[in-house]
């Protein structure tokens, strides 16, 4: 018996460079179902083309891979971080107040063009952060991001994001419920490599039970070709919309930095060091608008392949490039795209609720990990004014630039100011 494509335990813990190709396969295949679920999440939910997230999902890995020297095991994925704002302006440039009617509007393609616009400048952002990390250094860039206005900030994104999960799983509560509680089952009772595919296995179970009760139209499906070239979208700029999506890149900054540690530790390497915290940026920066240019989301390095890095315990960078290539080879498949697009909104939603939620949640936890303490009145006012202004709809014109300030971005450049001005002792 050839036992050379069984992963041993031997292979796993031993020299990586003893690993055949074969089994690099198979854990690359691991990374590609392990980012697959939350991937395909985001197109499903805002619109995008799924093939096209799936295809420059694997670009964006890639050119990561290339621009940090191939020395970080990290896969980067679409963001959840954009959701909000891409509605905003999709709502916004088809003049509807409802996500559902947004997704109909004869004016959806050219809305989440200039939605794209938006997420290329986002990526721009992290260039220009790149370069400031580069001449100043990592710590007084960071200096403007304390736990105190980070937390409220990641809070706010999720929040904001609740009345959209409710309004899917509205259509259909028991599939919802279905898909929801399978996360939940799976997050909490999962063994192994399952623990970590929640949200797929969520999506599978919800439409399993979807197809038993009739709630799957398979036309999509019929009409898609095996082999095809994605639907890509070339973006539109407009100076309104690029202020309502850019400026969450202050928020998903962030949340790199956060992942780019985390694998770190799980590596036992400082890549903020080696290759350097400029060099992260400037690839998630070149993935994201690469990928917004021609019709993909937004990309960012994924907390759920660093939970298999430590899962494994194989660290091997090739291997996400693996992942990658995979990605890759699923956009040019439309039968599969169309495949997913038969997914009831339901069941998207049942399971939206959980990692909505989750979003929020992260950001209470930043809070609590850093000791944040809201006995000081500084604190208090400084998380206060982000979750006001963040979700109660503010806005402030300004009428020289022409061009009004509302939301996340209003509440992070408060409290980006708040923190620096007020003092350290209140």
């Amino acid at each position: 018996m050839n036992n050379d494509n069984i992963l041993s335990p031997k292979d796993i813990a031993g020299n990586l460079n003893q690993i055949s190709l074969q089994k690099k396969i198979i854990l690359g295949i691991q990374h590609t179902f392990t980012m697959f679920g939350a991937t395909v999440l985001v197109p499903i939910i805002t619109g995008f083309d799924i093939s096209v997230a799936l295809f420059m999902a694997g670009i964006g890995t890639l050119l990561f891979h290339l621009v940090t020297n191939g020395k970080i095991p990290a896969f980067l994925g679409s963001s959840f971080a954009f959701i909000a704002p891409i509605m905003s302006v999709l709502l916004l440039k088809t003049g509807t107040n409802a996500a559902e009617e947004a997704f109909g509007s004869p004016l959806f393609g050219e809305a989440l063009a200039y939605a794209q616009g938006g997420l290329v400048v986002a990526g721009i952002v992290y260039l220009l952060m790149a370069g400031l990390v580069a001449i100043f250094g990592v710590e007084k860039i960071i200096s403007f991001f304390p736990p105190i206005v980070t937390g409220p900030i990641i809070l706010v994104i999720g929040l904001k994001l609740a009345p959209t999960a409710i309004d899917m799983a509205s259509g259909n509560w028991f599939l919802a419920i279905v898909s929801f509680g399978i996360v939940t089952a799976v997050s909490i009772y999962g063994r192994g490599f399952l623990k970590v595919l929640p949200v797929l296995i969520g999506l599978t179970g919800g439409y399993i039970v979807a197809l038993i009760t009739g709630n799957v139209d398979f036309t999509p499906m019929k009409e898609a070709a095996w082999v095809g070239v994605p639907a890509f979208r070339m973006a539109k700029f407009s100076f309104e919309t690029i202020m309502i999506v850019a400026p969450i890149a202050v928020a998903t900054m962030i949340e790199h930095i956060g992942d780019v540690l985390a694998i770190g530790t799980t590596v036992n390497k400082d890549f903020i060091k080696n290759p350097g915290l400029h060099r992260t940026l400037i690839g998630d920066g070149l993935a994201t608008s690469i990928s917004a240019m021609f019709g993909g989301p937004a990309n960012t390095t994924y907390s759920e392949n660093t939970g298999v890095l430590a899962l494994t315990r194989v660290h091997d960078p090739f291997i996400i490039r693996i992942a990658a290539v995979f990605a890759i080879l699923l956009g040019i498949m439309p039968k599969i795209g169309a495949v997913i697009k038969t997914i009831p909104t339901s069941v998207v939603g049942g399971i939206s609720i959980v990692l909505f939620g989750m979003i929020a949640s992260i950001g209470a936890k930043s809070l609590v990990e850093h000791n944040i303490d809201f006995g000081k009145s500084r604190n208090l006012i400084i998380s206060a004014v982000i979750l006001v202004l963040g979700l109660g709809g503010a806005s402030l014109p300004i009428p020289y630039f022409n061009v009004t300030l509302e939301g996340m971005a209003l509440a992070a450049i408060i409290g980006i100011i708040l923190n620096k001005i007020l003092p350290k002792d209140i």
